[in-house]
């Protein structure tokens, strides 16, 4: 991959973020860095007062540092605020911050010396993914977090010595906040994909109603992602036989569209939010074009936060609209099917009992659907306001994980019904249809169907 300091989308960084990935520099970005470093060598010797440069931090700002004491202090910088606690966050996390600081270092505006640029990318080609503990971060830059992480950078083998604004280059940034939300943003991603099958496999096995996808019916609205959603299930639907029993069915078969489409359209506004951030500069001070130093407010991602919880609050109504359709799909008044999809009856359970993991999973869902709430003030109230986004990108990928059962959840029951009807196939439908009848087989008699849920979640994910 090839750092020339231009823009990157969401997926592009993730590609890059694996373990294989080898970057080269651009020869513009290190005519960069080197003019930008010397902007850097002249603020050392001025007398102007810059924050981080030759001040101390936080609540610490006014104090003055001597041109002497700029380099020893940043070593004392790290040390300072290595104050993060609990496990560690998940390997991929330290190579994503990694990518992220190199991206945006890139452009020229962090200060960073040239050399410890350099032991930057020869840190991510060797494959460090340094450790962070989960705690600490408040969303405005990610200093606590971020200085256990540079201090490993730092004891690297071969590691320069940290020249002045080294040690804020390395942590006072959002590229913490960055990785989890595009980890978290994938996550919905593919959660939302597998939400749009799931619905699928019940307009088949439901024998729903299809009118209200008609693309005459969705213009008289064209809201943002619900034409679209009318659109992709009417061509998958296409082909395949309905004969439906009611003009109109329960509002969570009925809307579904417009909620997925509402979905999909919170998730790409909260895509193009992190890509904004992505390819921006976070860093306070700043270096501009002109060479002059100054404080940014670029750290703080309120508009980050705000899109993760509403991605968050648009999958939870999706999860809740799941677990309704899963119950549906049991009622014989409605589906005209065997109670609780049992083909024997009687004393059979069918898939009843399945509607208890539905509503626990759905509790789960709903737990983590409360915004993120502002925190306490820090640093003697200087820091008196934050937006906790790595809160909110941790909320958002804890969600996906009991959302995806709950799909695979509907996408099983579904699942019995289509072999119940035994409906005719059209040709989107049917290679959907049989990769789940392959692996997951009509149920004639009670068996345990927890293994069959996962399988039919793990069997969307891959579609």
């Amino acid at each position: 991959m090839l750092i020339d300091g231009g823009p990157i989308t969401l997926a592009q960084f993730q590609a890059a973020v694996d373990a294989t990935t080898q970057l080269t520099v651009a020869p513009q970005v290190t005519q960069t860095l080197q003019t930008a470093r010397a902007h850097i060598d002249a603020a050392v010797g001025g007398d102007a007062p810059i924050y981080g440069l030759n001040t101390g931090l936080g609540a610490n700002l006014d104090h003055r540092l001597s041109t002497d004491e700029i380099t020893a202090f940043q070593r004392q910088i790290l040390n300072g605020r290595a104050s993060a606690v609990g496990p560690n966050l998940p390997e991929k996390t330290g190579r994503a911050v990694l990518l992220y600081r190199i991206l945006s270092a890139a452009k020229g505006h962090s200060g960073i010396s040239p050399d410890l640029f350099t032991h930057l990318i020869t840190c991510f080609n060797a494959g460090l993914s340094p450790a962070i503990p989960q705690y600490g971060s408040i969303g405005a830059g990610d200093l606590t977090q971020l200085a256990p992480w540079a201090l490993q950078i730092c004891d690297a083998p071969n590691a320069p010595p940290l020249q002045a604004k080294d040690a804020m280059a390395l942590i006072n940034h959002t590229g913490l906040t960055v990785a989890l939300a595009a980890n978290a943003l994938t996550a919905a991603q593919t959660t939302l994909r597998m939400a749009h099958h799931a619905l699928l496999l019940t307009y088949i096995g439901y024998d729903a109603n299809r009118d209200v996808l008609s693309a005459a019916a969705n213009a008289l609205r064209p809201a943002n992602g619900q034409t679209t959603c009318a659109a992709w299930l009417r061509d998958h639907l296409s082909g395949t036989q309905n004969t439906p029993r009611r003009i109109q069915e329960a509002l969570s078969i009925r809307t579904a569209h417009t909620t997925l489409g509402a979905a999909q359209h919170a998730l790409d506004q909260a895509i193009a939010t992190l890509e904004t951030e992505l390819n921006a500069t976070s860093d306070s001070p700043a270096l501009l074009p002109d060479g002059t130093l100054t404080s940014t407010a670029n750290f703080h991602t309120p508009a980050l936060a705000l899109a993760l919880d509403t991605t968050i609050l648009a999958l939870t109504r999706v999860a809740n609209d799941s677990l309704q359709r899963i119950q549906r799909l049991m009622n014989p008044d409605l589906t005209a099917l065997p109670k609780y999809l049992s083909p024997t009856g009687g004393a059979s359970a069918g898939f009843v009992p399945a509607q208890k993991t539905a509503a626990a999973l759905l509790a789960d869902i709903q737990n983590q659907s409360h915004p993120t709430h502002p925190p306490a003030p820090v640093s003697d109230s200087v820091e008196d306001v934050a937006p906790m986004t790595p809160q909110s990108a941790t909320k958002l990928h804890a969600l996906t994980a009991p959302l995806k059962l709950l799909l695979g959840l509907e996408a099983r029951t579904a699942l019995q019904a289509i072999h119940l009807r035994n409906p005719i196939l059209g040709p989107n439908a049917a290679p959907i249809v049989a990769t789940l009848s392959n692996e997951l087989p009509l149920l004639t008699t009670d068996r345990p169907l927890g293994p069959e849920i996962e399988k039919a979640a793990r069997l969307l994910e891959r579609l």
